[in-house]
């Protein structure tokens, strides 16, 4: 694999399940003319790759061995719709979105292993013009040199009802009551973990989110790379 270009620059978003990271990022990597790197998509792939095959989330070197084979391919829709997550040939888009896949990505992000064995994955998106990087250490860990960088949050409450109203729309049977437990556990694991926890970087904006119209966050993470 060649060596991504570090003079590329980076915008980092990083933040919690439901701060609107997917959201605010794929506006701000459209309006830039960027390349856009959904990291959680990845892990939740990976996730969705393991429970296929059957894998105990606890057997850490087998899910690292699934990590090093399980092939993930992102492909963009010819009519301009949702970016096609194929796992081992299987397009699992819709699954690997659900709140169970979301919190076995959670349970596999906690495995040094697992996470080495994407770091180089993860940093070969980083081409001209420029990525914007959606994760949750973008900015601390895969692209801690990055020059822009920003965290958004939300409120528990406030997160919830965005991806009830999201996995709703995609025809899923979930309940409001257990999207709150399921995201205040994943933030618990996401925070508290060994490696790479979530927090802000080093001199990161951040934004809450909460109660704030899309386009006006969009505009904030825009300046932060216009008026540099």
């Amino acid at each position: 694999m060649s060596r991504p270009d570090s003079t590329v620059p980076v915008l980092a978003v990083d933040g919690p399940s439901g701060s609107g990271k997917g959201t605010i990022s794929r506006a701000v990597a459209e309006a830039l003319g960027w390349h856009l790197l959904d990291s959680g998509a990845i892990y939740r792939a990976v996730g969705y790759a393991a429970s296929m095959a059957g894998i105990d989330l606890s057997d850490t070197a087998a899910v690292t061995r699934c990590t090093e084979t399980a092939k993930i391919v992102f492909r963009d829709p010819k009519d301009g719709g949702e970016t096609r997550v194929i796992v081992n040939g299987h397009d699992a888009t819709d699954e690997i979105r659900t709140e169970t896949c979301g919190a076995a990505a959670s349970a596999i992000a906690a495995i040094p292993a697992v996470r080495a064995a994407l770091l180089d994955k993860q940093r070969s998106f980083r081409k001209p013009p420029g990525l914007v990087a959606d994760g949750r250490d973008m900015g601390t860990v895969v692209f801690a040199d990055a020059p822009y960088k920003v965290f958004l949050t939300a409120s528990a409450d406030e997160r919830a009802r965005r991806r009830y109203k999201q996995l709703k729309e995609k025809g899923l049977a979930v309940t409001l009551s257990t999207l709150l437990r399921e995201i205040e556990a994943r933030d618990e694991r996401d925070a508290t973990r060994k490696v790479a926890p979530l927090r802000p970087a080093t001199g990161a904006l951040i934004i809450d989110t909460t109660g704030i119209p899309v386009g006006e966050v969009v505009a904030r993470v825009l300046a932060v790379v216009q008026s540099a």
